[in-house]
């Protein structure tokens, strides 16, 4: 049986979260759940992309295809993540940033990183309804890996600086939830003896 929105605890935190992970991974899920459940905004890096897909009237296959060939487009996109990056993580509210670099991006403004992560055959299957075929999927990871060495001497395979590493093939969609929410209701700052540092990234302006 499906949750209902009124089955979500609420939960009681200001914390700046981050979500990143590949496609399939589960991010979109968490977040949606953790917006409703700390009562707070979720920006996805993925929802920034398609806005420029549909701002400059292409598919996403095709900016896919584009971002590439010029490193225009992800500096765009990493801009507005690294604005509202700083944005919120002044303000003192919870909020959510969901994307591939979200945690390198908010650095040491993020209370709490995430990193998601599944075996490649069961994420392909998560994204088999998507606009986005496997074969795609595969090409972006691949990609996007580049680039991101390529701009900033990013390795995406180095997870040491996250605070949460899970393999959401191991839960359910709930179980999921459950753990994150545990993590986050059970953080006190007070105790804290630190977050690995993450060296901020030169996104070109």
């Amino acid at each position: 049986m499906n949750e209902t929105a009124t089955e979500i605890p609420l939960i009681d935190t200001n914390l700046f979260i981050t979500v990143s992970g590949p496609p399939g991974c589960g991010a979109t899920t968490l977040c949606n759940r953790l917006s409703e459940s700390m009562d707070c905004p979720y920006v996805s890096g993925g929802d920034i992309f398609r806005e420029i897909a549909e701002n400059r009237d292409m598919t996403l296959t095709q900016l896919s295809a584009a971002a590439q060939e010029s490193d225009e487009i992800d500096r765009a996109l990493d801009r507005r993540l690294r604005e509202i990056a700083e944005e919120w993580g002044m303000a003192n509210k919870p909020f959510i940033l969901e994307s591939r670099l979200a945690g390198r991006i908010a650095g040491d403004r993020a209370d709490l990183r995430i990193y998601l992560d599944a075996p490649e055959e069961v994420r392909k299957e998560r994204v088999e309804n998507r606009a986005e075929t496997k074969a795609e999927m595969g090409v972006r990871e691949v990609g996007e890996a580049g680039r991101y060495q390529s701009y900033y001497e990013v390795d995406v395979d180095d997870l040491a600086f996250y605070d949460l590493h899970l393999n959401t093939a191991r839960w359910s969609q709930k179980g999921v939830f459950e753990l994150v929410r545990a993590a986050i209701e059970q953080y006190d700052a007070e105790a804290d003896e630190g977050a690995f540092e993450t060296a901020p990234l030169e996104i070109e302006q």
